[in-house]
């Protein structure tokens, strides 16, 4: 048996065969995913398939996440439907406010090291932080997994991404994020998954990890994974007892390409609009005015992320600038409640900040606070296309939760590292 990267092994796995990049392989699911954007529309496709139960109803989780809370009857009906489908056939389903559904796998310990998550979301390849082969794919594909408990699948190549070096104070996991999604353009990794590596891997939390695997996607990757490691493995035991099935690379596994990242001499980064790979030095964007600053979502709504924002905050005055908006959406509820504990949630109430329903909120334009027109948004989520969060006339800044915060409290594009 030839050297297989992370992804080779994990779908050999699950489709009982030897896989190498390239093969087709039918593969056995281990866990699914919808959510109230993508659950009608594989409903549809369950019924016109002539589906009559979930294959395993634990397996399945659905999240109203998009439109969380709806607003237009429309979307309120979405959230009927997958209801009334989750109850009818005994799936999870994770309610208005319990966040965002590739988080609460992650959260839940509900996704396993070796495991093959699908979900009709393409961040879902955020959970592969936690060494799972994790991947969006479309509803008629998920409609078919629900009921068969298989999907079909092109094994992908891999790339392997190298980081090293000591990561420097104030420089964060976003900052790498973006670096890596300028290198490779948006479609520089087309249908390849990403595997994390190196010692620097180490010093990044596991909300860091969810970071750099969720921008894979802007990427153009099918799928991003890191090895299972101590700091890994200390999150899951905080959610499970089960540690699933640890997979790692062979050695001499063969890489379509090789990356290494020196992230001792990065600095703070900022996508411009209208595209996430629009990546520069935040200080060619330094004194851009700022109209509206989004913390939150799947990229930036973590505990650690709030933290991050309120240091920079704290030390740049303490309040808001004249002008500026703050909308806060957390990635859970979870996550809101120790927030909410630890006096976070307060902080922001006094400062002025719109804190909205966890979920995705303003990021995709289908729920919480719309951009007015012509505005200036800097933001902690993944996605700057125009009209990506409503509307067509604002633009959008993808940073750092600190480099987000820094343009809080002075009306402006700012480097973070200026204020401390």
């Amino acid at each position: 048996m030839r050297a297989q990267t992370i992804s080779e092994k994990i779908l050999s796995r699950a489709s009982g065969i030897e896989a190498t990049a390239g093969d087709i392989v039918v593969c056995a699911v281990d866990r699914i995913l919808g959510t109230d954007a993508s659950g009608p529309m594989a409903i549809d496709y369950f019924e016109r398939m002539g589906g009559e139960r979930l294959f395993d109803p634990a397996r399945v989780m659905f999240a109203l996440d998009h439109y969380s809370p709806p607003a237009p009857s429309a979307t309120a009906a979405f959230h009927e439907r997958v209801r009334a489908f989750a109850v009818r056939h005994g799936a999870t389903l994770c309610g208005v406010g319990d966040g965002i559904s590739h988080q609460m796998a992650v959260e839940r310990g509900w996704v396993l090291p070796g495991d093959l998550l699908i979900g009709a979301d393409s961040h879902t390849v955020t959970a592969g932080a936690l060494n799972a082969f994790a991947t969006g794919v479309g509803s008629s594909d998920l409609a078919a997994a629900m009921i068969t408990g298989r999907i079909w699948l092109r094994v992908p190549a891999s790339i392997r991404v190298i980081l090293t070096g000591a990561r420097p104070r104030g420089v964060a996991a976003k900052d790498v994020a973006l670096t890596l999604v300028g290198m490779l353009g948006g479609d520089g990794a087309n249908y390849q998954t990403i595997e994390f590596q190196g010692d620097a891997l180490g010093g990044l939390t596991l909300d860091d990890r969810l970071v750099l695997c969720n921008l894979a996607v802007e990427m153009g990757a099918k799928a991003a994974v890191c090895e299972l490691d101590a700091v890994a493995s200390a999150y899951l035991a905080e959610k499970t007892s089960h540690l699933g099935r640890p997979t790692s690379a062979d050695a001499g596994a063969r890489y379509a390409r090789e990356i290494v990242v020196d992230v001792s001499v990065l600095g703070a980064r900022i996508a411009l609009p209208h595209a996430p790979d629009r990546v520069v030095p935040l200080a060619d964007a330094r004194g851009t005015p700022i109209q509206m600053v989004f913390i939150g979502t799947c990229a930036g709504g973590r505990v650690q992320d709030v933290h991050d924002a309120l240091a920079i905050i704290e030390h740049g005055g303490g309040h808001l600038a004249p002008g500026v908006q703050l909308v806060v959406t957390l990635a859970s509820g979870d996550v809101q409640r120790h927030l909410d504990a630890d006096g976070s949630l307060a902080r922001l109430r006094e400062l002025g900040a719109i804190i909205t329903t966890a979920g995705c909120g303003a990021c995709c334009g289908t729920s919480g606070v719309i951009p007015a027109d012509g505005t200036n948004v800097i933001s902690t989520a993944n996605r700057n296309f125009k009209a990506r969060m409503g509307n067509a006339s604002a633009s959008i800044f993808l940073a750092s939760p600190a480099a987000c915060a820094a343009a809080a409290v002075t009306g402006r594009i700012t480097d973070p590292g200026t204020l401390t």
